[in-house]
């Protein structure tokens, strides 16, 4: 079993930086394997994926956080991260953490952290 706890969400002015984390435990030796993405839930909305890398690396974002958002991933720590810069009033909200394995079609997420982007 997976898990994964997120961490360095809170509350930022518009145009301030955050950092989440993603820390997988009970992986084994085998992080590398998943592909990794951030998704996040404002309220009354659907979830929606913010960002992604797979294991080789190959990224993808949301058409909104581009050129603002990183995501990026140490297999050696098992965690993978989102450097969020020119952060929006629109950005705020729940962002999760979910983890996937092609080979076993097995999907895992984390709790979740809040992003408030507020002046």
């Amino acid at each position: 079993q997976v898990q994964l706890a997120e961490s360095g969400g809170g509350l930022v002015q518009p145009g301030g930086s955050l950092r989440l984390s993603c820390a997988a435990s009970g992986t084994g030796s085998i992080f590398s394997i998943y592909h990794m993405g951030w998704y996040r839930q404002a309220p009354g909305k659907q979830r929606e994926l913010v960002a992604s890398i797979t294991r080789v690396g190959n990224l993808n974002y949301a058409e909104s956080v581009k050129g603002r958002f990183t995501i990026s991933r140490d297999n050696a720590k098992k965690t993978v991260y989102l450097q969020m810069n020119s952060l929006k009033p629109e950005d705020t909200a729940v962002y999760y953490c979910r983890a996937y394995s092609v080979g076993s079609d097995v999907e895992y997420w984390g709790q979740g952290t809040q992003v408030t982007v507020s002046s």
